[in-house]
């Protein structure tokens, strides 16, 4: 019979060797960069996002540091040259990634209040305007978000693809304003005349989230409602955004990675809260082959591209 002192030996031998290996990989990793693509202006993400920071490095027990990226293109890049380990993703420019070769692997991907894994593209104009579909537009200034941007930019393309549009000679100007709150702000100060942007629902979207902390204003100073804007298209349902880690992280660090997203509902349900507003549920897991249709959606607007030039 295996007595119990050997049967307390291989315990305490496995737990040890677990032990040395978790800090084998902070011996690596003292010091880990989180980047965020920027839905929103700076000083909003860092508001939304520290406690979430500070609560992932208390879980993994290395120091985590918050990155706003300034486009979309600096989370790519950072992943490929190995300066990113974890990055949120939208999934246009999640695909993009895979696509030009960054070694990143999806991990969980955001949920919505309803248990839904998708969001919507749209078209938004001024309620006050004279435009009531597209093809009133003709002629007009089109705001996008960042040539990675899904909702902002690829998907609205496909869009006016299918309805026999090129952008770039439709419009008077097509102009990329650098993030989603931006592109609601050139249209709410005439700017432009159409934005594209987000949107989960009637209650929670970019515009919703700009609405609530008063960041748009009328003419006259008055604050602007939702009754402001109308919108004038709608894609079809596109998968959520995303977070992935480089996959030459030791196995046992992306392990505790992914299982302190998992788990941040749980153990710090404030900071998670904040990262919504209250909208979304837990994050569930997800794999690469979840956006190889996203992959699809970029390599045809690549392919718009190409044929315009």
């Amino acid at each position: 019979m295996i007595s119990r002192r050997l049967i307390l030996a291989g315990v305490a031998a496995v737990a040890f060797a677990t032990s040395a290996s978790a800090e084998s990989w902070k011996e690596k990793y003292p010091e880990v960069t989180f980047a965020v693509i920027p839905a929103e202006n700076g000083s909003g993400v860092t508001e939304r996002y520290g406690p979430f920071v500070s609560y992932l490095s208390k879980e993994l027990g290395v120091k985590v540091n918050l990155r706003i990226a300034n486009d979309y293109a600096a989370v790519i890049e950072g992943q490929r040259a190995g300066n990113i380990q974890i990055g949120y993703y939208g999934p246009a420019s999640f695909a993009r990634a895979r696509l030009t070769g960054v070694k990143t692997d999806a991990f969980v991907i955001d949920v919505n209040s309803d248990g839904s894994t998708g969001y919507y593209s749209v078209l938004y104009v001024r309620a006050d305007s004279p435009y009531h579909k597209l093809e009133d537009l003709k002629g007009k200034n089109l705001g996008l978000v960042d040539p990675n941007s899904t909702s902002g930019n690829n998907m609205p393309r496909y869009m006016m693809h299918q309805m026999g549009i090129d952008p770039e000679h439709y419009f008077s100007r097509v102009i990329f304003t650098g993030s989603h709150e931006n592109a609601v702000l050139a249209l709410a100060q005439g700017t432009v005349d159409v934005a594209a942007n987000l949107w989960n629902a009637e209650d929670d979207s970019n515009l919703t989230r700009m609405l609530a902390k008063n960041m748009l204003k009328n003419g006259d100073g008055s604050l602007m409602k939702r009754e402001d804007f109308r919108i004038i298209g709608k894609s079809d349902l596109i998968i959520n955004t995303l977070y992935a880690y480089l996959n030459e992280l030791p196995e046992d660090m992306k392990a505790a990675i992914k299982q302190a997203f998992l788990d941040a509902a749980t153990k710090d349900p404030e900071a998670f809260r904040k990262l919504s507003d209250g909208k979304n549920q837990p994050w569930k897991t997800i794999t690469n082959d979840d956006y190889n249709k996203t992959i699809e959606l970029i390599k045809f607007v690549d392919d718009l591209r190409k044929k315009a030039s």
